[in-house]
């Protein structure tokens, strides 16, 4: 860790800003989720042990990153993406425990998180090993094998397997909740790939002339309201299933 005189906050830097806030934000998530798995019902309690390890992974590697960023004002790229290999694929371990009741297979859990893996390191070849100045063909060839992995998550939330559990479950909390989650993946994920395409090489540094200069401040909202949201979600559904549970005859 750096000294604190190192790490004091520039008043004009939003982005050293946001890793401070973003990891205290995911941190104070963590505490949350783990004190309240006591007022749900157990067949909800390894969910929101997911949702806690999720910010509280997100909040250690956050806490490295804002580090290297006021040390050195470049992207954490390295640390990002560890955080993501770690943190994804338990965004999509979610899904299953969420359908789990309705059907759910082992197989879906894993197919879910080697899409979300092979998503991730894709993007991190694209972004990390391109070529000095940029490659399109490079940055464009990862892009799209990276994209295949999100496109399979992205279906399996709103048309495949999970959408179609959540459906057959009958339990309009489980259907709410999945759906919510898919707007996560749909809406809130996309900032990602925009980020990635801003890179040098990437699609929109290329036509538009976007660059990289800010996209740690998108990254870090958007990891902070995805990562937070997801685990809010599933503590909605655990704890409203756990009263109706308690209430019923």
């Amino acid at each position: 860790m750096l000294p604190l005189e190192v790490i004091a906050i520039p008043k004009d830097d939003p982005v050293a800003f946001t890793f401070f806030t973003g990891g205290m934000a995911m941190f104070a998530a963590s505490v949350f989720f783990f004190f309240e798995r006591g007022r749900v019902s157990d067949k909800w309690k390894l969910s929101l042990l997911i949702s806690g390890l999720i910010t509280g992974i997100a909040a250690v590697h956050y806490f490295y990153m804002r580090d290297y960023y006021m040390a050195t004002g470049e992207n954490p790229t390295a640390l990002r993406y560890i955080d993501w290999t770690l943190t994804v694929p338990l965004m999509c371990v979610e899904f299953y425990l969420l359908t789990k009741n309705a059907g759910a297979k082992i197989g879906l859990m894993w197919k879910l998180i080697i899409a979300s893996v092979w998503m991730l390191v894709a993007g991190y070849i694209g972004e990390a090993y391109n070529p000095p100045g940029g490659s399109a063909s490079h940055s464009v060839l990862w892009g799209v094998i990276s994209t295949l992995g999100y496109l399979y998550v992205l279906y399996a939330a709103w048309f495949g397997e999970v959408a179609q559990l959540a459906k057959d479950s009958g339990d309009p909390l489980v259907k709410k909740g999945v759906r919510i989650l898919a707007w996560f993946i749909l809406v809130g994920w996309a900032i990602y790939p925009i980020g990635y395409m801003c890179m040098p090489g990437g699609w929109l540094n290329t036509a538009f002339g976007w660059n990289s200069s800010g996209v740690d401040l998108f990254y870090n909202i958007a990891d902070a309201i995805n990562k937070i949201g997801f685990g809010i979600v599933v503590y909605s559904v655990a704890i409203q299933a756990t009263q109706s549970e308690r209430i019923a005859p």
